[in-house]
């Protein structure tokens, strides 16, 4: 009895099953890994898998707390490496957006958010690139701001968020921290919203925490890959991945006209 309620405990209250927490834990840590080692891609492949096993309802707000989890500790792990202008001014936005967002009533049609954003991931990684390669310190609070709202609905926007970093830098060390510092900050914030809608977060929070501390443990080994992996081939693997993210958002998108 003592370990059926010790069990319960990661359930989400029951929501899910016992095999699933745990299947949800090993793979928090597995796409942990992948993001340090690749720069983006574990969340959106998270984010997939949760979507089939959790409540529609609980699956952006636990993501979310997951996520914040992941990237605080791979922001921590590469702190050296932070380009902290860049994250500075996308904090900026996104903090005002965050605002903004728990006021909101209307919710865009997902499909529109599907195409624009991966439109803007397409642009942002292939499209040409400005004289001064930085953005504008508007520039950066824009990106905040987009990004902060479209999370909101979708979820998984690292891939977006990615491609404004990337616009900054094409170092792999700074592009990974300081992708992983502005995700950070932009789940934290999420978490603030959706407790301000009600959400019940506490439930959750046994499961949370394992997947957490699962994520670390990806996040660790992930970055000794990364240090391994060339300036070079880590380029191109980065489009790469996020091009076909920003497909498959599009794929999604036509497949629901």
């Amino acid at each position: 009895m003592e370990v059926a309620s010790f069990t319960d405990l990661f359930t989400g209250g029951g929501a899910v099953s016992a095999a699933v927490a745990l299947g949800l834990i090993i793979l928090a840590g597995l796409t942990s890994m992948i993001t340090a080692s690749f720069g983006v891609g574990g969340g959106v492949m998270l984010l997939a898998t949760m979507a089939t096993v959790v409540p529609v309802a609980a699956l952006i707000p636990v993501h979310g707390l997951v996520q914040l989890g992941s990237n605080g500790s791979r922001s921590w792990l590469t702190r050296s490496h932070i380009d902290w202008a860049m994250v500075k001014w996308f904090s900026g936005g996104a903090l005002a957006a965050a605002v903004a967002a728990s006021f909101i009533v209307v919710q865009l049609p997902l499909i529109t958010i599907q195409f624009t954003v991966a439109g803007f991931i397409l642009f942002l990684v292939w499209g040409p690139k400005p004289a001064k390669r930085e953005l504008s310190k508007t520039g950066r609070c824009i990106a905040g701001a987009l990004t902060t709202v479209a999370t909101m609905f979708v979820g998984a926007t690292g891939p977006l968020v990615a491609g404004f970093v990337h616009r900054n830098t094409d170092n792999k060390m700074t592009l990974t921290s300081t992708f992983a510092t502005c995700m950070t900050f932009q789940h934290l914030l999420k978490a603030f919203v959706f407790s301000f809608a009600g959400f019940a977060f506490f439930q959750w929070l046994p499961l949370v925490v394992a997947m957490v501390v699962s994520g670390f443990t990806g996040t660790w080994l992930g970055l000794k890959v990364l240090k391994k992996v060339s300036d070079e081939r880590f380029a191109l693997l980065f489009k790469v991945i996020v091009t076909i993210l920003a497909l498959r958002l599009i794929w999604q998108a036509v497949t629901s006209l």
